[in-house]
Parts: structure tokens; sequence; C-alpha cells
């Protein structure tokens, strides 16, 4: 069975969790580019973001599906959900790294002066002292953007995948469902809702034990 023909709540939950494992590496290196000493890693982090922000999600998805499949042969184009998969990706890489940037700003400037006193590297100093803080902060903002995009899923069915809400619509035209307009998409609601409500529960627990971790007294 091809990726696009794929569909219902577990397509949803894969292409978001998919999307999320390749958005937040993504997000964290354009929020380092956009902190970078370096011009050219700094001027083109900035207009990636910039310019996808600014953008319609519908209209990015529009292209990739149009714009791939023009430029490439049809069989070196990849499936729709791939493609659809990627400009996701993209997309929430942008507000990713604007969170990790919020969460970078907040790291005293002082912990970087100590770290390199005590003779750590620059990758040493990221990966060891400035991201567990950072991310740490930017904590509810990477959630509030993972409820988003898994709302974000809904536009697929304009695309013609059939997502939670594709499958919805595919129910609706089925005769024997004409006129239940209100079951189905009560039913979509609280599966929706049921979905962002898990994600907020988790990355709350997440925050109270790593709450806990930071209070607890060390060992000597």
């Amino acid at each position: 069975m091809r990726p696009s023909d794929w569909g219902g709540l577990l397509f949803t939950l894969l292409i978001t969790s998919l999307t999320l494992l390749l958005a937040l590496p993504l997000g964290v290196l354009l929020a380092l580019g956009r902190r970078s000493e370096l011009p050219l890693l700094r001027w083109v982090s900035v207009a990636y973001i910039e310019v996808i922000r600014g953008a319609p999600l519908i209209t990015l998805l529009f292209l990739g599906q149009n714009l791939v499949g023009f430029l490439l042969p049809g069989g070196l184009a990849p499936d729709r959900v791939w493609r659809a998969a990627a400009v996701l990706t993209g997309f929430a890489a942008a507000y990713v790294a604007e969170a990790v940037r919020g969460g970078l700003n907040a790291v005293p400037r002082g912990q970087l002066e100590a770290s390199r006193s005590l003779g750590l590297s620059t990758a040493q100093t990221l990966a060891l002292v400035v991201l567990p803080q950072a991310l740490k902060v930017a904590l509810p903002a990477l959630v509030g953007q993972c409820i988003a995009l898994l709302q974000d899923t809904t536009l697929l069915s304009i695309i013609g995948l059939f997502d939670l809400l594709g499958i919805a619509r595919s129910v609706l035209a089925n005769p024997d469902w004409l006129g239940r307009y209100a079951e189905v998409y009560l039913v979509l609601a609280v599966l929706y809702w049921g979905s962002c409500a898990a994600l907020s529960l988790g990355s709350r627990a997440l925050e109270q034990r790593l709450s806990s971790n930071n209070l607890r007294p060390s060992h000597r």
C-alpha cells in the first residue's frame, strides 16, 4: 500500500510525530544559525525563518505538491505524503527556531564565560550547558507548537490526503451518513481534543520532573 493511501487518526499521529522529530533538530540549528557570528549563516537563517513564518501553510503545501511534481519526473518525485511531511517539517522548524532562540536568550551570558574558563569547547558548551537550559525554558512554547502542528494537519485534506478530517469528509459523503454532520464532527472534535490534551499533560509532567530534578540536593 502506498503512503498516499494511508488515512485516519493513525496517519495524523504518524505524520505529526515524524514532522516533530525532524523539525526539532532543524529548528535548533536555525536558532543557533540566527545567533551565529558568521554573517552569511546568520542572514540565511534569518531569511529562511522570516520567509517561512510570513507564508501561509496552505500555500506552501500546494507549492510542495505541485512544484516538486512539475520539476521532477514522475519516477523521481516522492510520494505526496513525503512532500507534505517535508513542507510541514520546514514550516514547523521556523517556529521551533524562534521558541529555541527565546530560550537561548534566557541563558545568562556568564555561564558561557564560565564554561570557557573551564576549558570547554564551543560544541561542549552548547551541548552540556546552553541547550539543556534553553530547551527547558522553551518547553511550553515548543509544546504549543506541537499542538498547533497537530491541528495544522487538517489542511492535508485540502491537498487530497486522507488525514482525520479527510476521513470524516469521506464518511459524510456516504449516503448512509447524510445529514449526520453533528455526530461526525463531534467525534472528530473529541479525538483532536484528546490528542492535544495528552500532549499538554505530557509536557506538564515533564516540566514537573525537570523542576524536581533541579531542586533535588546533590550527594557528594
